[in-house]
């Protein structure tokens, strides 16, 4: 009887061997996705944060004064003046190719690239090769250890007025 006992309880052990680890890799899936899935959240709100700021700026060096464009020919060209210092930025403009490293302190580190370009008043998921009266902002968020699987695109279509 001791022995068909002693088989009975290798088999119980061995069975719930078997139930720990894969309750144990379940649970180890679970936290990944969770990381993963905190991850994305974090890096969305660094480009909506972006978006914000820029929000806040002219569409124009000149549309903070009294001077506003007429026709797409009185539009200046796309491009960098204040350098990558974000501090000096005062119209959408500025923040084209700007690069940025953010560190949050419980998952990693993000590059964040911005790129702005004139809108197509048609079509607005197109960048259009010519002046027009829309921007569109693009800014990326990419995952520097690779918590992320693809990176974070988001997009906004500033409009100087309405026609």
């Amino acid at each position: 009887m001791s022995g068909i006992q002693s088989l009975l309880a290798i088999g119980a052990v061995w069975l719930f061997a078997l139930v720990s680890i894969n309750f144990n890799s379940a649970v180890v899936h679970n936290i990944s996705i969770e990381v993963e899935n905190k991850a994305y959240l974090d890096a969305f709100s660094l480009a909506d944060d972006m978006i914000e700021e820029i929000k806040q700026k002219t569409f124009e060096d000149t549309t903070g004064t009294w001077e506003y464009p007429k026709v797409e020919n009185d539009l200046q060209p796309i491009y960098t003046e204040e350098g990558n210092n974000r501090k000096l930025f005062d119209d959408i403009d500025d923040y084209n190719g700007y690069i940025d490293t953010v560190g949050l302190p419980y998952v990693e580190d993000f590059k964040r690239t911005v790129k702005v370009s004139f809108a197509d008043p048609v079509n607005f998921n197109g960048n259009y090769g010519s002046k027009t009266f829309y921007k569109r902002v693009d800014v990326k968020v990419e995952s520097i250890k690779n918590y992320l699987s693809n990176p974070v695109n988001l997009s906004f279509i500033f409009a100087l007025h309405s026609r």
